[in-house]
């Protein structure tokens, strides 16, 4: 079984996420949807619990195909920890595959045996980031059109608020 590590941030995982999953797998038996601390962000918008219910509201359609997982550690070490030699990166613009291709070298020099796999977002979520998404919600704004059906955002940002209290 061909198995991949789509590793991210995914605060919040959106359309423009669940799209380049759909397309990975085509390529992959499973894919592993890997919930990653980014050292660049000190605080997240949404806690990693509420992240990870969200990608399991937008992946339910995939059953046993797609899983999610937390980590902390280089991503190069979750593959090996999980024996999964492919990491899945989505592109949207030019500026994605200039910073992806510098952390894939990166990786490659860890371990040669672990390949990169880049997947171009499709025109219509080409646009879409959580940074974006992100500011919508910031600004009490209308994020449903960015973010996977089936995934009910403002539940979340209520359940976020909850935690605040």
């Amino acid at each position: 079984m061909r198995t991949a590590i789509f590793p991210g941030s995914f605060d919040p995982f959106t359309a423009g996420h669940l799209d380049v999953l759909d397309s990975a797998l085509k390529l992959f038996d499973k894919v592993i949807v890997a919930v990653g601390y980014n050292s660049n962000k000190t605080t997240g918008f949404f806690p990693v619990d509420i992240r990870i219910k969200i990608i399991k509201d937008a992946i339910k359609p995939y059953g046993e195909r797609v899983d999610v997982c937390c980590y902390k550690q280089l991503t190069i070490d979750l593959c090996h920890k999980l024996g999964v030699n492919f990491i899945v990166r989505g592109l949207r613009t030019t500026t994605d595959f200039e910073f992806e291709g510098v952390i894939a070298q990166a990786n490659r020099v860890l371990d040669p045996d672990v390949v990169t796999v880049y997947v171009q977002a499709s025109h219509e979520y080409s646009f879409i980031s959580s940074t974006v998404v992100r500011d919508l919600l910031i600004h009490n704004g209308d994020a449903t059109p960015f973010m996977p059906t089936g995934v009910d955002i403002k539940k979340y940002i209520k359940a976020k608020k909850e935690l605040k209290k």
